[in-house]
């Protein structure tokens, strides 16, 4: 790193560590004289609760507590929130789905939690939880996003008329209407964006220690930020200070989203630590995951796309149909709103836009945000919609995107939604990608797979991500006892690299040996706040909060160096981790000068210390994007689709690691190819069971259903922040669906297909080209 400083790329440090079984999860910390819970949950999508009968559970050795939604009442306890105070389009409040840890009237979702129950060890408490008796009265339910909304469609909560509970737009919708009424051709296509199960690899987990004589509590458990946890637990639920609530996360096996939230059994654990004066610890199993963790997507939105008779685009209308599932989750209502409208003008001139989103209740889990989080649907609409505007007026769908395309010399570009892009050379990154692939080349390919008895296809999708998050963010250095360096951060590395990352960053400012720089997370007492990580803002936010606090480092430095070395602090110079009176060769090093002055603190002496604190302000979104181009071949006798070819080139502004960038990169397209092609969330219509609870029904993609993926990075860098970055992190997720699928409707189009919905899974693609056969 000294040598090559940023852009290089370094190996993750924390690899070694992780891959050796050194990493601590939150499964792996057990604290002394712990009992275990175990949740009761409802096996009806939508029932009334009768009775609840917890005698036999306290029956069963082991057992020591049987928690119900009323003693949590009877205690005090608030509504686990959701924290979006979002309007509708005529200014009323969007419907409340008042939500508490434990249901005590109705429960409105497969695996909704009706009772908590605690035992000396685990299998006692899975004993106990399937000894309580409940009396239910079972409802009819409503589980078909497509259907909620009709008349005479079950309702999920009373008072919320058609199951609808916001009714949101954004835009100019008279200039888009005044727009389509002029167009000379209007593309309209309706597609779904599927609902998919998060599945990270570590389960969600739970350990709450309580001391009564501070009334204080110690919850460490996997999250995406322990900050909005300790606030929501304080604030809301337990009606007490922050301050009572130390919010721990140790590792974290994957989050993607799912992990940012405060959860049912985050409240049960606290108040049953409370109640029993001992720590309880909660552990999900898998299926028990598949109900209770939030879904991602979930969508149908119909679109529109108005152009003129030069194929130029115009206008662009959507109504989006956003599932809700039964309960509003920490930040559902913002997903397809204010995040997923921000990117709906991609890279193109569109004159107008007008976003209309319902918000649609159903008896199924919550649905939240899902890596991209409401920009992957965004995007995949405007691919779509493109490629079939193509094909209806004839063009060529290269030139049809590259017609339309904000050039670079228009930056800074406002679009039709009212975002600012800083920087972007979309055409540029279109051509670089199209080379890559050898675009020209492809119907050679095609033929070729033709003379095998294939269908091969080829689908391009540019996307624009819009990143950022919190309007401040903090960081930490203080310079340790043991001669390292600890640096505290308000994000939460779920996999991303962010212990590289950051000593890459403290390298580079402060010249200390990456070897030397620990980098601290998930200790909510350790800063006084943080934004945790989403929306891909982690480099962006924490590494604009490392620049600030060590340049505040260098500064004392200077003073404290003044001190040492007997100089002017304006004599004062620092290089390469080092401070020298300039003009001479007496210096010390930075590492050297902390522990000096930590010396004389020791001893009673008055000193300059440099461990330091800062905030930074973060002012802007940054705007990511790039082309997908996928290649795929299918088998029509079987409708499998292989893909041959996949290629990526990427904006993502300077990429402190390169390295580290790809593999995100590749993690993204491979979330994205199962929901493409693979992930199905099935419930059953009439139970409301979900039928795909299990990996033996749910298919992730596994390493054969997975191209080799190249990925090219482009730099154009961003001009909002000093590091020049923009995210990265879910920038995989966001291209490949629409560039899948925009493939497989092109291999498909020889037989009459005109769109296929996700997941094109083998008997969908058979029976797509059965039906078009039949036609």
């Amino acid at each position: 790193m000294a040598k090559f400083g940023l852009s290089q790329p370094v190996r993750r440090v924390e690899d070694p560590r992780l891959l050796q079984g050194h990493g601590r999860y939150t499964d792996d910390i057990s604290a002394a004289g712990q009992a275990y819970g175990v949740v009761l949950r409802s096996p009806h999508a939508h029932a009334r609760i009768l009775s609840i009968d917890t005698a036999p559970a306290l029956a069963v050795p082991g057992v020591i507590a049987a928690i119900t939604g009323a003693d949590m009442q009877a205690d005090g306890l608030g509504e686990v929130p959701c924290v979006i105070p979002l309007k509708n389009s005529d200014g009323t409040p969007r419907a409340q789905t008042p939500r508490l840890a434990l249901a005590t009237d109705t429960v409105r979702h497969v695996g909704d939690p009706v009772a908590f129950v605690v035992a000396e060890t685990p299998e006692a408490a899975r004993d106990g939880a399937e000894a309580i008796l409940v009396d239910y009265d079972t409802l009819p339910a409503t589980t078909d996003l497509a259907t909620a909304r009709e008349a005479g469609a079950p309702l999920v909560w009373p008072g919320v008329a058609n199951n609808i509970c916001f009714d949101w737009d954004a835009g100019d919708k008279a200039r888009a209407d005044a727009l389509f009424a002029q167009a000379a051709h209007v593309t309209k296509l309706t597609i779904v964006n599927n609902r998919v199960v998060v599945a990270s690899m570590e389960a969600r987990a739970a350990l709450a220690e309580y001391d009564a004589a501070r009334n204080h509590w110690t919850l460490t458990t996997n999250t995406q930020g322990s900050w909005l946890l300790r606030q929501l637990l304080g604030d809301v639920v337990f009606k007490l200070p922050q301050s009572h609530f130390r919010v721990v996360t140790p590792d974290v096996g994957g989050g993607f989203g799912m992990k940012l939230y405060l959860y049912a059994e985050h409240v049960m654990v606290c108040h049953a630590a409370r109640k029993l004066n001992r720590p309880v610890k909660w552990v999900s199993a898998r299926t028990e995951a598949f109900v209770a963790d939030t879904h991602g997507r979930d969508n149908i939105t119909a679109g529109e796309l108005a152009l003129d008779k030069d194929g130029n685009f115009l206008a662009l209308r959507t109504t989006n149909y956003a599932g809700m599932g039964a309960y509003l989750s920490t930040f559902a209502p913002f997903i397809p709103t204010g995040a997923g409208t921000k990117v709906l003008a991609s890279v193109y001139k569109f004159q107008a836009i007008h976003a209309h989103v319902l918000g649609v209740l159903t008896n199924t889990t919550p649905v939240d945000a899902y890596r991209g989080a409401g920009r992957p649907e965004s995007n995949y609409l405007v691919e779509r919609l493109i490629d079939a505007a193509a094909r209806e007026t004839g063009r060529d769908r290269i030139a049809l995107r590259r017609q339309n395309m904000v050039p670079s010399s228009a930056m800074p570009y406002v679009s039709a939604i009212g975002q600012r892009y800083d920087s972007g050379e979309f055409a540029r990154l279109m051509d670089v990608a199209l080379e890559k692939i050898d675009w020209a080349g492809f119907e050679a390919r095609r033929a070729a797979s033709a003379k095998q008895g294939r269908k091969r296809g080829i689908g391009l999708a540019y996307y624009l991500e819009a990143t950022g998050g919190s309007a401040t963010e903090n960081a930490k250095v203080v310079f340790a006892e043991d001669g390292f360096v600890d640096v505290y951060v308000g994000t939460q590395s779920t996999g991303q690299g962010h212990e590289t990352a950051y000593a890459m960053l403290t390298n580079h400012e402060l010249g200390i040996p990456m070897e030397k720089i620990r980098v601290r997370q998930g200790d909510s007492e350790t800063l006084p706040d943080g934004g945790g990580t989403g929306g891909a803002r982690s480099l962006y936010s924490e590494g604009q909060a490392i620049l600030v606090t060590t340049a505040s480092v260098v500064e004392k430095g200077k003073m404290a160096a003044g001190e040492v070395l007997e100089a002017a602090v304006a004599d004062i110079e620092f290089a390469r981790g080092s401070f020298s009176v300039a003009g001479t060769d007496r210096g010390i090093g930075i590492l050297d000068l902390a522990a000096t002055q930590r010396a004389r603190v020791a001893k009673g002496d008055s000193a300059i210390l440099l461990d330091t604190q800062e905030t930074a302000e973060i002012k802007s979104h940054t705007f990511p994007n790039g082309c997908h181009v996928a290649e795929v071949e299918i088998d029509p006798d079987t409708g499998l689709i292989t893909i041959p070819r996949y290629i990526v080139v990427d904006d993502v502004g300077h990429a402190l690691n390169p390295l580290i960038v790809r593999g995100q990169v590749h993690g993204g397209v491979a979330q994205g190819i199962g929901q493409a092609m693979l992930e199905r969330t099935a419930y059953d219509p009439d139970s409301g069971q979900l039928l795909s609870a299990s990996f033996m029904d749910y298919a992730l993609p596994r390493a054969e259903d997975l191209p080799d993926i190249d990925v090219d990075l482009v730099s154009v860098p961003c001009e909002t922040n000093p590091l020049g970055v923009k995210g990265a992190g879910e920038a995989g997720a966001v291209g490949s669906p629409p560039a899948l699928i925009n493939a497989i409707v092109d291999a498909l189009s020889v037989a009459g297909v005109k769109h296929i919905d996700m997941p094109a899974t083998p008997e969908i693609v058979w029976r797509a080209l059965s039906a078009a056969k039949a036609a």
